[in-house]
């Protein structure tokens, strides 16, 4: 969601340049700085930015600099102001009062100033608009481009997270026969292999493994992995629906870590975790 983008342009006497940055945020969270005079397309504006940005916390500033020319903002009517004046110090001398601050009193009178106020052109407009889409595709493509930064290394992430599955999958056929070994020898320390039921020894054996069992999870876990590249090469925005892949991710991982129950298999799951985190923190910027 992270982008910039500008873009600059001369017209008449004028020059106007638009800034666009985002950051993260879970919704459109838009924030417009422009003169006055352009304040009656702030609807058109952001519009448009709410159609093509979608999520991120936007700053989007508009300036016009010019160079000479007309000077607008507030006239003094000299007239009535003279008037006012002339009225206060009539008052003032009748009533024999204070007569300091007369001047600014006069200038606080209805219509002594007038504020005029600002408008553009169509043709002025016009070229704004030009020079504010410009920003936005320039602002999109810096988004584009970083995203296919973020798309390569998520993508690389999920190919770790297989790549320590399938190191779980090689090492869990000599799990079993380890725990059936280490059971078997602790009984045989402990009541002497005369005195074990081999029938009772075997379904107690296939109770616990099946406790242990981790088939359904290698079967999701890699199920989802494949259904997050497929997501990952989507063009739309699947931030939010990727985020709740990795959920999903994360569950399969715990599970297959609280079932492992061996050294080497839970270093496996604990390099499958570190990779996923990465892959959290990296789709807080992902549409």
């Amino acid at each position: 969601m992270t982008g910039y983008g500008l873009a600059t342009a001369d017209y008449a006497n004028a020059k106007y340049s638009v800034e666009i940055k985002s950051l993260n945020s879970k919704f459109l969270e838009l924030n417009l700085k422009f003169p006055k005079a352009f304040s009656e397309k702030e609807l058109i504006i952001r519009n448009i930015c709410s159609k093509d940005i979608e999520r991120g916390k936007v700053s989007l500033s508009i300036t016009v600099e010019r160079n000479g020319g007309e000077v607008t903002g507030a006239t003094i009517n000299t007239a009535l102001l003279s008037h006012y004046y002339n009225q206060l110090i009539a008052v003032n001398e009748s009533l024999n009062a204070n007569s300091s601050n007369l001047l600014q009193t006069a200038l606080t009178f209805p219509d002594v100033i007038n504020y005029k106020e600002e408008s553009v052109s169509e043709d002025e407009w016009n070229h704004l608009y030009k020079v504010f889409t410009q920003a936005l595709s320039n602002f999109n493509q810096f988004r584009e481009d970083e995203g296919a930064v973020l798309k390569a290394d998520l993508a690389l992430r999920i190919t770790n997270i297989l790549s320590y599955f399938k190191s779980v999958e090689e090492l869990e056929p000599r799990r079993i026969t380890a725990i059936r070994d280490k059971f078997a020898q602790f009984l045989d320390d402990a009541v002497g292999k005369v005195n074990i039921d081999q029938n009772r020894f075997e379904q107690e054996l296939i109770y616990y493994i099946d406790k242990i069992d981790i088939t359904e999870e290698k079967t999701r876990l890699k199920s989802h992995c494949d259904y997050f590249l497929q997501t990952l090469d989507s063009k739309e925005a699947n931030g939010k629906k990727m985020g709740f892949i990795s959920q999903e991710i994360g569950r399969e991982i715990n599970t297959m870590g609280a079932k492992a129950n061996d050294a080497q298999m839970q270093q496996f799951v604990v390099g499958m975790k570190e990779e996923l985190e990465k892959i959290k923190e990296q789709l807080l910027n992902v549409l």
